[in-house]
């Protein structure tokens, strides 16, 4: 915990708890794991209290949609807050803020200086978007977005106009709003749905962005978010978007690379690297069928991701 007691920061008047501002930085996210990003609402001290000890990959605190207008100040100063005595986190912690010419480019001036390792941004349009984030943005902190809108769900490929714009997040019920689509076809199996998801990794991908899948809103229906875990693992991705942690819990089960996947990737490794020292780079193996250059290069890539439960 951050704080010993919050329910003297909660007494503090909103406008006097930049007086309480401390003077604690962070280190820097240092690992390679980005599995789930749990959204935390800043309004919450208890949830505030806790980003020192959770073991989420990703903590996102939102200032944007979750929290009203007359509320928005309060939440943001208690981000400063929070930040400013936090010592140490297990966590990459994301600051979302509100559209950049919406409030957003004030609040990024404001929080600058703290310790935290990305903001983001919503209902990014094109890259102009971008480009005034990354004015004002300190060079040693990240940019996120929010896929939200029809233009920057066809345009993604054209939007990564420099390498701090590391990560793009699937906002799918505002981008079916944009699209003109009913929300109610987010189902599993739905082909207009698996197009969005398709596209969005594919695009997302080849411009070396890292992508996020959407938030899973039925908190209560685990087994429903499961069923979505383990279609959207199959399709690709590596993160997901989480409300807590219960969902948390599932997404490092089942984004996790398994004994068995980790060991067939050893022993592709091995085994390519004894017969290309032979001269051999093709060969047939009794366990794994045949191996050449591109199944030792997919091996690598699961050792190097490592993200499994028991390396």
């Amino acid at each position: 915990m951050i704080f010993e007691d919050i329910s003297k920061i909660a007494s503090i008047p909103i406008e006097e708890r930049v007086d309480y501002i401390g003077d604690k930085r962070k280190r820097a996210y240092d690992k390679d794991r980005f599995r789930s990003n749990m959204m935390l609402n800043p309004l919450n001290l208890k949830h505030l209290n806790s980003i020192d000890s959770s073991s989420a990959d990703m903590i996102t605190l939102n200032l944007e949609d979750a929290i009203a207008p007359s509320r928005k100040r309060e939440a943001l100063y208690n981000i400063a807050l929070f930040l400013s005595h936090l010592e140490d986190s297990q966590s990459f912690i994301i600051i979302r803020t509100n559209p950049i010419n919406e409030g957003g480019d004030r609040e990024i001036a404001f929080l600058n200086d703290f310790a935290f390792d990305a903001i983001r941004i919503p209902k990014v349009v094109d890259s102009s978007d971008i480009s005034k984030a990354l004015s004002l943005l300190s060079d040693d902190k990240e940019l996120h977005i929010s896929l939200e809108t029809a233009q920057a769900f066809q345009n993604l490929s054209q939007l990564r106009i420099d390498e701090r714009l590391t990560t793009a997040n699937l906002g799918i019920l505002d981008l079916l709003t944009s699209l003109g689509l009913s929300q109610d076809i987010v189902k599993i199996g739905n082909p207009t749905i698996d197009y969005i998801l398709s596209k969005f990794l594919v695009d997302a991908k080849s411009i070396g962005i890292r992508p996020i899948s959407f938030m899973f809103q039925k908190y209560s229906d685990i087994d429903g978010f499961k069923e979505w875990c383990k279609r959207e693992k199959m399709m690709g991705f590596e993160t997901k978007a989480c409300m807590g942690p219960a969902q948390v819990k599932v997404v490092h089960e089942i984004f996790a690379s398994t004994y068995e996947e980790l060991q067939r990737a050893r022993d592709i490794k091995e085994l390519f690297e004894t017969n290309s020292a032979k001269g051999i780079n093709g060969f047939m193996d009794s366990r794994y069928g045949f191996i050449d250059e591109p199944i030792y290069r997919d091996a690598l890539l699961v050792l190097e991701n490592k993200r499994g439960r028991y390396e």
